[in-house]
């Protein structure tokens, strides 16, 4: 028989689907919603039909993505595709959609509360990593692919200072920079080459994925061909890849040329969240004593809090929770915060 979950948490992303139910596992896969939308139930579906759950919830950001003509509308396909998933799925009970005001709500009712349930699934994480600060300040920092969410937390509590994406980018508590799928003119203008800097052209070359496999931050996998040009995730195509974004040929960039542009990559990337986090401080008025680190940007994340300069306690969330679970952070902490809180 397969493994059985009476509740599965779902966190349904612009680029990736990740699934947990709280007791330990987890499941993540790539889904580029804009590009599939209309398969987003069938996926749904096939994520999580081996656990046969008796309830689906779910988290999301994918609201966002340009296949919707408005966020609006990208949170009502949301809540009907899981929905449509929960009856191809026999559940025995309807769907829920979680709310940045911290309710969860039948998937039947989020149109009406989209504003609420547009990019929720940061709020649900930061309540889950507020339990480790039961006192005093601290902040949550959890880097994916993606994106960035700095959530200032205090006495067990998340503190924000907006809630929507707008807001948050505003703030700095969302900056748009993730580990592997931000483009890396995003984030230079120019590249150190044998003692001159080079431009770096403003096409979708190579991608931040590529400067940390080169640092040795990423584990290769030659099997993922989500990447720029559909090579195979491995430090030996990030070459060519890095090559690109300055025009050159391959032949004429070494591996040494490469680590020395993905070294300076890594540290304007992390200048960029360690700006962030400046911002949303200096805007609440004080600094944390502790950080809760989470998602797969580990590396990204400590060379921000070095970029920084600020000395904080460390609490990590991949370390507590296991890497495979910890990528799919923000989908266990919803079915945590379900099976011991909301009812």
């Amino acid at each position: 028989m397969p493994p059985v979950s009476d509740l599965v948490a779902l966190d349904i992303g612009g680029a990736n689907l990740k699934a947990a139910d709280g007791l330990g596992w987890s499941a993540s896969v790539s889904f580029p919603l804009w590009q599939r939308w209309r398969e987003l139930p069938a996926a749904v579906t096939a994520l999580v039909a081996d656990r046969q759950p008796r309830r689906i919830v779910a988290t999301m950001t994918g609201e966002i993505c340009d296949c919707y003509a408005s966020r609006a509308e990208g949170v009502s396909h949301i809540a009907e595709s899981l929905t449509a998933a929960a009856t191809a799925l026999g559940c025995l009970e309807p769907p829920g959609v979680y709310l940045v005001d911290g309710r969860l709500i039948p998937a039947s009712d989020a149109a009406g509360h989209w504003r609420l349930a547009a990019a929720s699934n940061w709020h649900v994480l930061a309540r889950l990593a507020a339990s480790l600060l039961p006192t005093g300040r601290g902040m949550l920092l959890d880097i994916g692919s993606t994106t960035t969410d700095v959530v200032p937390l205090t006495a067990g509590a998340a503190s924000p200072l907006a809630h929507d994406d707008a807001g948050r980018m505003l703030t700095g508590e969302l900056v748009y920079t993730g580990l592997e799928r931000t483009p890396i003119a995003a984030i230079v203008r120019r590249l150190p080459h044998r003692g001159q800097w080079r431009p770096v052209a403003s096409e979708r070359f190579a991608e931040s994925r590529d400067a940390w496999l080169l640092l040795g931050a990423v584990e290769e996998d030659a099997g993922e061909v989500d990447t720029a040009d559909g090579g195979p995730a491995t430090s030996a195509a990030a070459r060519v890849r890095i090559a690109r974004t300055m025009l050159l040929d391959p032949a004429e960039f070494t591996t040494a040329d490469a680590i020395t542009a993905a070294a300076w990559i890594a540290d304007r990337q992390a200048a960029q969240v360690a700006r962030g986090v400046r911002r949303v401080f200096q805007a609440i008025g004080n600094r944390p004593d502790a950080a809760v680190i989470s998602g797969h940007g580990g590396p990204l994340a400590e060379r921000a809090l070095r970029t920084v300069g600020w000395h904080l306690e460390r609490h990590d969330l991949t370390a507590w929770l296991g890497p495979g679970v910890a990528r799919a952070a923000p989908a266990h902490a919803l079915a945590r915060l379900v099976r011991e809180t909301i009812r």
